[in-house]
């Protein structure tokens, strides 16, 4: 059995859900997500209570039951809360600005980078040198946070480059030291 799977979810008031046949809404003070559930899997709503539950006990039923619960919380949680992934920029000169929808880099490369924010993703720059990725879906802003990062991944001799704000970069000796060992 799926422990998260099992787990009852409970719904805050201000969301509103609604399940039709294999589609689930949920609507918050956010925004509105859907998803679609799989067809072996079934969820059930009564007194602000949400339980998912498999047709079987198969192996894939299974993994699909705790994907499933996963999947429903985080849109719950994006519609209420949402979701933010700090980056830092680091290296002289290094910066970002934000120019309507594009972020602009300027990461010591012959030409500034562009990048276009997908739609339901908010940037913003509080710092030249800190990009905060704002929204309701999970998966979406994650997924900016990561194809900005690979941009320009922290190197391992200075640490410069794009890196998350808790993520700590291993730093590697240098040349030098490794000469004297």
């Amino acid at each position: 059995m799926s422990r998260i799977g099992k787990k009852p979810i409970s719904i805050p008031k201000e969301v509103k859900i609604n399940i039709s046949d294999s589609k689930i809404c949920i609507e918050g003070k956010n925004g509105k997500l859907e998803h679609t559930l799989p067809n072996r899997i079934s969820v059930e709503l009564k007194d602000d209570v949400l339980t998912v539950k498999g047709v079987s006990d198969s192996k894939l039923d299974k993994s699909l039951w705790g994907t499933t619960r996963a999947i429903i919380f985080n849109m719950i949680k994006g519609v209420t809360e949402g979701y933010v992934k700090q980056l830092e920029i680091v290296g002289v000169g290094f910066r970002a600005q934000m120019q309507q929808d594009k972020l602009n880099l300027q990461l010591g490369f012959s030409h500034p980078v562009a990048y276009i924010s997908p739609e339901g993703v908010k940037i913003e720059i509080p710092k030249p040198n800190q990009i905060l990725i704002k929204g309701i879906d999970k998966v979406k802003v994650g997924q900016a946070a990561a194809e900005i990062r690979s941009i320009m991944p922290p190197e391992p001799y200075k640490g410069k480059g794009i890196r998350y704000t808790d993520e700590h970069v291993r730093k590697k000796a240098g040349k030098a030291v490794a000469k004297q060992a």
